[in-house]
């Protein structure tokens, strides 16, 4: 009996899925609107028992044990899942990790991408979405990139670094004739955004961090994180193999977002924005006391670096070819702020 049904537009959906990365801040979304669409979702995770695989099981999805890292336990794992589709969404998203943690970064963005692209390719799964980055295409130097642009500039972070690496490894599995389809997010936001802008704008909305920015020229794209969830799965459904799309959503200079967080947060006070040496002075005394306190190094040298760029690019391919819509990015901030403020904040 086939496991398939057929889309309205003759594409074959999937009977069974296999995520990587299912729980995490993308993945989740993912997960949740695949099930809504009635597929058999099986989750890939290191622990059964943290709460948010558990929470992923209470909403039906199957959990798998394994690790992407671990060539010998991934193939087990894919064998118990079986998938007709793979989508490969687990990765390590941080700026400014110690000099230590380089090793793993590599591990988890770097070598997993192969070992999964290629024991999907071994076992025949009909289908693997790899979710890379707009960041491994890098600045884009001023103008709006698509799909056809080549990185021009240097990494800027090592989490840059590692993406960058992982991508090409994806494009030689294209080349070789795999059935591997690439999407691209760009600076996803929305609840539980864990990068440097989405810690940043958290304690904003809380009013524990002054206005205070760098690089107000600047220029990214920005997609609320359930937009970039259904274009992925639009792209897991009617995406062509051997393409990359960019769900990347729309633009805004720096200081055009902290406008949109002035106006959210309903703070009259005006952005003091400081010279780059006086940004990469502050963050390289903030750095290591956020490490020391157990947090993130949202303010490092490598967010600093990274922030005076134009990191432009075009969704038209996904809106055109897969009927993706991605909300403003103006929307997509105040709803991310209107949540992180919390319960009758403003």
């Amino acid at each position: 009996m086939s496991r398939q049904r057929e889309l309205p537009d003759g594409h074959a959906a999937p009977g069974r899925v296999f995520i990587t990365g299912g729980t995490g801040f993308i993945g989740r979304h993912v997960t949740r609107r695949a099930l809504a669409r009635g597929w058999d979702v099986a989750l890939l995770v290191r622990r059964a028992d943290s709460p948010r695989a558990q929470r992923m099981a209470a909403e039906g999805a199957r959990l798998i044990l394994g690790d992407v890292t671990d060539r010998n336990a991934f193939r087990t794992a894919l064998e118990v899942a079986s998938p007709d589709l793979l989508l490969h969404i687990a990765g390590w998203y941080e700026l400014g990790i110690p000099r230590r943690a380089r090793r793993r970064m590599w591990a988890v963005n770097v070598e997993a991408t192969e070992i999964v692209l290629s024991l999907a390719a071994e076992a025949g799964v009909r289908r693997t979405v790899y979710t890379s980055s707009t960041v491994a295409l890098g600045d884009t130097g001023g103008s709006t990139a698509d799909e056809s642009f080549a990185r021009r500039a240097q990494p800027l972070s090592y989490y840059e670094r590692t993406k960058t690496e992982g991508h090409a490894i994806a494009i030689r599995h294209q080349s070789a004739g795999e059935p591997v389809v690439i999407v691209c997010p760009a600076q996803v936001i929305g609840p539980e955004d864990h990068s440097a802008f989405g810690i940043m704008a958290r304690l904003y909305a809380r009013r524990r961090l002054p206005p205070l920015g760098w690089a107000p020229e600047s220029i990214f794209t920005f997609a609320h994180v359930e937009d970039v969830a259904e274009a992925m799965l639009r792209a897991a459904e009617h995406g062509l193999d051997g393409e990359t799309y960019f769900v990347a959503g729309t633009q805004l200079t720096n200081r055009q977002m902290a406008a949109v967080w002035g106006e959210s947060c309903g703070r009259s006070r005006r952005f003091v924005w400081l010279p780059r040496t006086l940004a990469m002075l502050q963050a390289s005394l903030a750095a290591p006391l956020l490490r020391l306190a157990g947090q993130p190094a949202f303010l490092s040298p490598e967010v600093i670096r990274s922030s005076f760029v134009t990191f432009a690019y075009s969704s038209e391919r996904a809106t055109q070819d897969l009927g993706a819509a991605f909300r403003p990015a103006e929307q997509a901030w105040r709803e991310a702020l209107q949540e992180a403020a919390g319960p009758g904040r403003s």
